[in-house]
């Protein structure tokens, strides 16, 4: 799975010219994949250790119990023998002298010593016995001397040996034939009686108890748990054991291992559970983890493809529309169902193709209005210098003649005309525009005489600044031919520079306009009336031509107080024009 994932990441991302739908196909998968293998790596490894740990408490409890069983079992085999004990050792009790009883009395003392073992027999038992040293013994007339004697665990049994001698789990074979197995396999005891005198003095004990349920429950655990089980006394010898002859071939390094030991003897339980199948319940968690992340995988891998599909779908039609617009289609329009991005993005497209061709339109009647705008201009420089050599010559004639105010006029609307008709220039220095308004000024002077008065307030830093050509001589021509009457007032012109602008102020005191006419003053296609109208709305298109819509005129009037025209605009030198 992770080489086919490699395989498709690669294919998809190996060249940037492959479609964007395998790309997104890998992402959206990678985006899958990733929780869904971190979803089932943890949900598999928290239910492996669950389980782990949930069978391994039964395993362990499962252990206990059968340890608990077979110490009762031990415990009442003990308490048996106590018994017997406490009887022999009663002095208020006959005790036998002789072995084999030839009078009344000690046929009397026999037969009082098997009632009793006859008491302590319950059905749990198999045999309660007292075997002295010759072989004769005491209890139930079942017990075959001889086959006990051949008992390798009974004839093990030393001499000197003092306490409890566990026998462990056999088949008893000591039983008359008559009395039949009283169970297939019994649990033994052996009880050496030390302080005894007379005929029971060195004899022993015998207590078995029936362990068919016993071994009934060691095999239901066996199977239950799929387990080995061995029981180990002491000394390390085997008391029970799954198959006695293959323990030792049976045992692993990393079989899983349970141990416990018996209160009542030294004996020691042990289970082993081979790691294959301890695991095994992880194995299959394993296998239907895999199987459900393969089939969310698959799914995943479906999902994405039929979301790229569907995406990239809008995206191929937005881009062969943009391939049609490219080409010169620009009536082609992108069909918009949706509200998401890329429905918005085809609004955005649609409402841009409305706008470029607009412009195209715009552009078109742009370079109309500006081929007639060359031809006119081509007309009016058709041999301008007729009119210079004309003004000129009657310039100099007056000069002749001493008319210096004559002369004065022409000189300076010789200037003004120069400036006006050099449409080679659109953009010149604030200082020459001021300097053409100056020549304007010194004509009005010679027309009216020295009844206006002219105040020019600017930094001096400003004047290196561009300022599109014959931009101011129209606002001071609106101010004589509508502002004053007979010339007659007052104009302040203020330059100043704010940060990366420039702001002039022209004030002056003459009549002032109405709101009405304020407000139509500033359309750039509004007619001239008479001489007035002398093109205030072309000088604000003007500076927005030249420097952006967010500059131009304002004008605050008020009827019979003046007028004040502001204009903002730009800082830009000679050098910087592009």
């Amino acid at each position: 799975m992770a080489k086919a994932m490699k395989a498709l990441l690669q294919k998809a991302f190996q060249s940037p010219r492959k479609s964007i739908r395998f790309k997104l196909a890998g992402f959206f998968l990678v985006a899958a994949i990733i929780p869904l293998l971190s979803l089932g790596l943890l949900s598999y490894t928290s239910s492996s250790n669950l389980l782990h740990v949930q069978f391994s408490k039964f395993g362990q409890n499962a252990l206990s119990q059968l340890q608990t069983y077979l110490d009762d079992q031990l415990r009442q085999m003990e308490l048996t023998a106590n018994y017997i004990h406490s009887y022999l050792l009663d002095p208020a009790k006959s005790v036998i002298t002789e072995e084999i009883p030839v009078s009344y009395s000690q046929i009397q003392e026999k037969n009082n010593l098997e009632d009793f073992l006859k008491a302590l027999n319950t059905e749990a038992h198999a045999g309660i016995f007292i075997v002295t040293r010759s072989g004769y013994y005491y209890g139930q007339n079942v017990l075959q001397t001889q086959e006990l004697a051949n008992e390798s665990w009974w004839s093990d049994i030393p001499p000197t040996y003092r306490g409890q001698y566990w026998a462990g789990l056999y088949e008893p074979r000591h039983y008359s034939k008559s009395y039949g197995n009283p169970s297939r396999r019994v649990l033994g005891l052996v009880v050496p009686i030390r302080n005894q005198e007379g005929p029971l003095r060195d004899s022993r004990i015998l207590i078995e108890m029936k362990a068919d349920e016993l071994y009934r429950q060691l095999k239901a655990f066996e199977q239950d748990m799929n387990a080995s089980l061995t029981i180990r006394d002491g000394g390390g010898a085997i008391v029970y054991a799954t198959d006695a002859t293959e323990v030792s071939a049976m045992q692993r390094d990393d079989d899983v291992i349970w141990t416990e030991r018996m209160e009542e003897n030294d004996w020691t339980m042990e289970a082993r559970v081979p790691y294959a199948q301890f695991y095994q319940s992880s194995t299959v968690i394993r296998l239907y983890t895999f199987i459900s992340v393969g089939i969310s995988v698959l799914l995943a891998l479906l999902l994405a493809f039929l979301l790229s599909t569907w995406f990239t779908s809008r995206i191929k039609r937005l881009k062969e529309s943009m391939n049609k617009a490219s080409t010169g289609r620009l009536s082609t329009r992108i069909p918009v169902d949706s509200d998401d991005e890329l429905g918005v993005l085809g609004r955005s497209f649609n409402h841009m193709l409305m706008h470029i061709e607009e412009l195209v339109h715009e552009v078109t009647r742009t370079e109309q209005q500006k081929k007639e705008a060359e031809l006119r201009a081509v007309h009016y420089q058709i041999n301008p210098h007729l009119l210079f050599n004309t003004l000129n010559s009657i310039q100099w004639k007056a000069r002749l003649q001493g008319n210096e105010e004559i002369r004065q006029m022409l000189y300076h609307l010789t200037m003004v005309l120069e400036g006006n008709l050099n449409i080679q220039q659109e953009l010149v220095t604030v200082k020459r525009e001021l300097e053409m308004i100056d020549h304007f000024l010194h004509i009005q002077r010679i027309r009216y005489g020295d009844v206006f008065r002219y105040t020019c307030e600017a930094d001096a830093s400003a004047m290196q600044y561009l300022i599109p050509r014959m931009s101011l001589q129209p606002l001071f021509e609106n101010i004589f031919f509508h502002g004053f009457e007979d010339g007659e007032g007052t104009i302040v012109l203020q330059l100043r520079e704010e940060q990366d602008k420039l702001v002039l102020t022209l004030a002056d005191t003459g009549a002032g306009m109405s709101e009405e006419r304020r407000r139509t003053l500033l359309s750039s296609g509004m007619p001239r009336k008479g001489r007035g109208g002398l093109g205030i709305g072309n000088v604000d298109q003007k500076f927005k031509l030249h420097f952006g819509p967010l500059y131009g005129l304002s004008i605050d009037s008020v009827h019979g107080e003046g007028t004040t025209v502001t204009i903002i605009w730009p800082k830009k030198e000679v050098e910087s024009i592009a």
